[in-house]
């Protein structure tokens, strides 16, 4: 294990953190870049920036080999206005190319960069198998996909190893899609969305740190690669799941698809679009996942 000093954008996040705990219990001396300072961690060196600004602390790549780049204002979080819409961009270039900039101007070690990318990068495409050669969608999601995939790609004129992952719908009790999802069916009241028959490119949440440590560790690892369960479910597949594994019942009938666009408008691409990623490049590369379906998945998180 020669990377050993691992700098994380995006660390406050929930992967970030989980991320972070994992990269510490296996010996890797990790710190964070933040808007905030966090003085009360002591295992935790936080470099203050402010992308929107141009700053960064210019020691926080002292010593560091690898950049693992998770920084993005929340995809689903609030309605995609078109000032909402440049922030989700500019929040994953910007702020590499902050980094990048200060690479430029500094003597550093730096040899790799692992970065997120997003699964919609595809759109919706139905019942056809993705695979990383799919050409992107060209909608919101997918243009920002490519510009964010491209931002990080520009760390190739310091020679640097660089892994991108599409990442899918992260299942996690603390955070993200699933608590949504499950909340309605422990009420009694849980049905799948639109016609039910779109693909939900899931993964557990220790398969995506493990992933991530799995690039960290493989140095012969590079390019794009999907982040996702080898095993695909339909969003009405996932919903009867998480309700067996709650022993709650499937009663009401599905949402129809108008109301999710009335609801959420152009941001209800993302549970109305059908993403039937493949995950067979990774595991060629030799990742073997912990959760590859949906039943143990769910068992391990509410079990």
């Amino acid at each position: 294990m020669s990377a050993k000093n691992i700098l994380i954008t995006g660390g406050s996040g929930l992967l970030g953190k989980q991320l972070t705990h994992e990269l510490l219990n296996k010996g890797y001396s990790v710190s964070h870049l933040s808007r905030k300072p966090n003085p009360n961690n002591t295992r935790i060196k936080t470099f203050v920036w402010d992308v929107n600004k141009g700053e960064i602390d210019p020691a926080c790549i002292d010593g560091v080999d690898t950049i693992i780049h998770l920084a993005g204002a929340g995809i689903a979080d609030k309605r995609w206005t078109d000032k909402r819409k440049k922030e989700i961009t500019d929040s994953r270039t910007k702020s590499i190319a902050l980094v990048y900039n200060l690479m430029r101007n500094k003597p550093h070690r730096i040899k790799t960069v692992i970065s997120a990318s997003g699964i919609n990068y595809y759109g919706d495409c139905g019942d056809l198998i993705l695979n990383e050669d799919t050409p992107p969608a060209n909608d919101f999601i997918g243009n920002c996909c490519v510009e964010w995939e491209n931002a990080v790609d520009q760390g190739t004129e310091f020679g640097l190893r660089i892994v991108k992952y599409r990442t899918g719908v992260v299942l996690d009790k603390k955070g993200g899609a699933l608590p949504k999802l499950a909340m309605p069916v422990k009420l009694g009241v849980g049905s799948a969305l639109g016609n039910g028959k779109q693909w939900v490119p899931w993964i557990h949440t220790h398969d995506v740190t493990g992933m991530y440590i799995f690039a960290l560790e493989n140095e012969s690892l590079a390019g794009v690669f999907n982040m996702v369960s080898p095993m695909p479910v339909t969003n009405l597949q996932l919903t009867s799941s998480v309700a067996a594994q709650l022993k709650r019942p499937l009663l009401t009938p599905k949402v129809p698809a108008f109301l999710i666009k009335l609801l959420f408008g152009e941001m209800a691409s993302l549970v109305l679009g059908s993403v039937r990623a493949s995950a067979l490049k990774i595991e060629n590369e030799g990742y073997q996942f912990k959760y590859a379906d949906i039943g143990s998945a769910l068992k391990e998180i509410y079990g």
